[in-house]
């Protein structure tokens, strides 16, 4: 039996801790180092980047990391694979040669590429592909814009092939996060896509891979029972050890802080995902089969997952540019604080000729005061209004500049959180799907040799959802914040937000699955009125998962709302007061 390959993870995201590359390699044994660095935002931010440099359009930061730990991973054996190359791979090939040279060191470097679809757009287009937006069904001929990405989810076996090549670095551009994982996972362990129950080993990796995708928030971060983490100290970062069927045990480093328990994998695996049915290139994951055991200290095993054969379509994230935007924050003090913001409203857009003259103008009044306050910064409340164009003339210091007006003929106690601002260029998001075939998955070998790697021969829908409907628990109740025994974590996809939320025991998980439906989430969510919302249960995890269908508009880069990423939104919802059963409570 070939033994678990232990795979540690170093970045969640462009921009995470810098240490982490040096922390993993240097902190315990491991086989494969892994980072992630591709947010949907983050290729727009690549592209801006190649406009002023074309040879740019890579997460550069991961050239520090290799920098830190190269030679350390050549002398062990280590591994290095990671989707920074975003935008460009082949450069950062290029410029990782340069710095091992610079180093006196050889490492064999492969590349993934085939993702990039820019200049195939009317390519496909003329073959008949829509385009169509996954939640609107707009085409995106009817919309009238230019995308400036668009990059297609590659799978794993690219990273596969590469390993196999006995490369020893090997960069993608946009491969599913899971993929990091699921590539190694198949090389270490010699899985073939004809293997018997090969889905099934596929969709545990995935597991595993969404689980330190995102680095500490496997391992403490963001986590709604933070009582439970008694090691304050910053979370170590987290390891997948895979096993040849799939299975795995996730973990972090000895003498790291944070914690791993059964609800710290709980909460990674509901983030950003819709129906349990999760799809990818190589499988479609079933998380409704996912089993958590708490081992041992900081050890959980994940188990029993169940796959099934990919469908005939990837998805592809486009991006385009939204026009300019601005934004002017107006603090309100004290008494008749709507009347203030409604007057305050009105005397702007008659100053700026009327809400028409914008694409978009959005007012927001955000509650932050109290009555009788006990400090001044208790009593206050912000107006938040951002105008959105295309002519960046109308929402710069035109919009800015006006709001200023009034100061000194507006409501009583006016200021700004900010001086007048200049405006900035926003894009927007686009989720689509186009057929496997359709793309061209290469790999570059070590050698120079190049590899397509063929789409799943095996394809299949995605399996249908059905759900029962519970009845909700009777008897006495006291009303406390859902939160006393529901946790929660909520981010976004595209415009889309997901919260997860789930209980610790079985009698709490019978009682949230009956009361939490769609009408709930709308009652203690206000801002989800007039969207779709859509529920589905994970009865193994004791969750329930909803996803509100264009509550962040266009994406992060677009959205208006104070918190564009919905990070916040599951510990809103824990907030809520409710009528939890007595019986429920144990007390």
């Amino acid at each position: 039996m070939v033994r678990a390959v232990r795979i540690g993870n170093c970045s969640g995201f462009y921009g995470d801790r810098l240490q982490a590359a040096r922390e993993m390699v240097e902190g315990g044994p491991i086989d494969v180092l892994t980072g992630d660095y591709l947010a949907e935002l983050t290729m727009l931010i690549l592209w801006k980047a190649k406009q002023k440099d074309p040879a740019a359009g890579y997460a550069k930061t991961f050239l520090t990391q290799v920098e830190h730990v190269l030679g350390t991973c050549l002398d062990r054996g280590i591994r290095i694979v990671s989707n920074a190359g975003g935008l460009n791979p082949a450069g950062l090939a290029a410029e990782l040669v340069a710095l091992a040279a610079r180093l006196g060191l050889r490492p064999r470097i492969a590349h993934v590429d085939g993702d990039d679809l820019i200049d195939r757009l009317d390519e496909l287009r003329a073959a008949g592909h829509a385009l169509a937006h996954l939640d609107t069904g707009r085409k995106l001929a009817d919309a009238d814009v230019r995308p400036v990405s668009a990059n297609a989810y590659l799978g794993a076996w690219g990273i596969t092939e590469a390993l196999r090549a006995d490369a020893d670095i090997v960069v993608t551009g946009r491969v599913t996060d899971a993929s990091l994982v699921v590539g190694p996972a198949a090389w270490w362990h010699g899985w073939a896509r004809e293997d018997s129950g090969i889905h099934d080993k596929i969709a545990g990796a995935m597991a595993a891979g969404h689980v330190i995708e995102c680095g500490p928030q496997a391992t403490g971060g963001n986590y709604a029972f933070f009582e439970e983490v008694t090691d304050r100290r910053y979370p170590g970062f987290p390891i997948a050890e895979v096993e040849a069927d799939g299975s795995s045990v996730i973990t972090k480093h000895e003498h790291t802080g944070g914690l791993v328990s059964v609800g710290t994998v709980t909460a990674q695996l509901l983030y950003e995902i819709g129906e349990p049915a999760y799809p990818g290139p190589d499988a479609v994951a079933q998380f409704d089969t996912l089993e958590l055991v708490q081992e041992s200290e900081h050890r959980v095993r994940i188990r029993g997952a169940r796959g099934s054969a990919p469908t005939d379509q990837l998805k592809v994230a486009l991006n385009y540019e939204g026009g300019y935007r601005n934004t002017m924050t107006l603090v309100l003090t004290g008494l008749r604080i709507e009347e203030k913001a409604a007057w305050a409203t009105q005397q702007l857009t008659d100053l700026l000729g009327g809400r028409d003259r914008f694409a978009e103008f959005d007012a927001r009044l955000l509650r932050f005061d109290h009555p009788d306050a006990a400090t001044n910064p208790e009593a206050t409340a912000h107006l938040r209004i951002t105008v959105k164009d295309p002519d960046r003339r109308k929402v710069g210091r035109a919009f800015s500049n006006t709001t200023m007006e009034l100061a000194l003929g507006g409501y009583p106690g006016f200021h700004t959180t900010t001086p007048p601002s200049a405006e900035s260029a926003y894009g927007v998001y686009w989720p689509t799907l186009v057929p496997a075939g359709e793309v061209r998955h290469r790999v570059t070998l070590p050698d120079g040799t190049v590899r397509v790697i063929p789409h799943s021969s095996v394809t299949a829908p995605v399996p249908a959802y059905r759900q029962a409907r519970v009845p909700e628990a009777g008897g006495p109740t006291r009303r406390l914040p859902l939160g006393t025994i529901a946790g929660a974590r909520s981010g976004d996809k595209g415009g889309n937000a997901n919260i997860g939320v789930w209980a610790r025991t079985d009698d709490e998980y019978a009682w949230l699955r009956g009361y939490l439906d769609v009408e709930r989430i709308r009652e203690l969510i206000p801002e989800s009125a007039g969207h779709e919302i859509r529920r589905y249960e994970l009865p193994n995890l004791r969750a329930v998962n909803f996803v509100i269908v264009g509550i962040l508009g266009d994406g992060v880069a677009s959205a208006t709302r104070p918190d564009p990423q919905a990070k916040g939104l599951g510990e809103y919802l824990r907030s809520r007061v409710v009528d939890i059963p007595e019986s429920v409570l144990g007390r």
